[in-house]
């Protein structure tokens, strides 16, 4: 006859104030207890990010605080951009001249300010070469274009 000795059956439910139960899966579920200074039995643990780690998905509240952001900072650029305007036609520049010369002003300050929010909501997904590059391009030729038209 052999003496088989089998483990007890895991009725899978634990109370969660079952401390000993807690410790009895886990030196079952681990062939190679963890030390017991640098871990008590059932306190959780803090897990570092792995180098290499996919990018993590921003969350739907960053992203409705940088569109709140975004949406602000239209508004100011829209009053600038009247403010700018007003400047140009006391100056004795063209009206027509000087309402390109805003929009211009307004579209490269929307465009540089959209790269900078979205570099805030999450610099590791946002800020790269193919995202960040275009937008400020975009926004400095506006910037320097409304510059030139602005003149005389």
């Amino acid at each position: 006859m052999q003496n088989t000795t089998q483990p007890a059956a895991d009725p899978g439910f634990k109370l969660p104030g079952d401390k000993e139960a807690v410790a009895e899966a886990a030196r079952a579920a681990s062939p190679s207890p963890a030390p017991a200074s640098t871990q008590a039995a059932g306190t959780p643990i803090e897990v570092a990010p792995v180098a290499g780690a996919p990018v993590t998905d921003t969350s739907t509240r960053d992203l409705a605080i940088g569109a709140a952001v975004f949406l602000v900072l239209l508004v100011i650029y829209f009053f600038v951009r009247n403010a700018y305007v007003h400047h140009m036609v006391v100056k004795r520049v063209a009206p027509s001249s000087a309402g390109s010369a805003g929009w211009l002003l307004f579209v490269g300050l929307s465009f540089v300010s959209a790269a900078a929010v979205l570099a805030m909501i999450n610099a590791s997904k946002f800020l790269t070469f193919a995202i960040t590059a275009p937008l400020v391009a975009v926004g400095l030729v506006a910037l320097v274009a409304a510059l030139f038209v602005g003149r005389r």
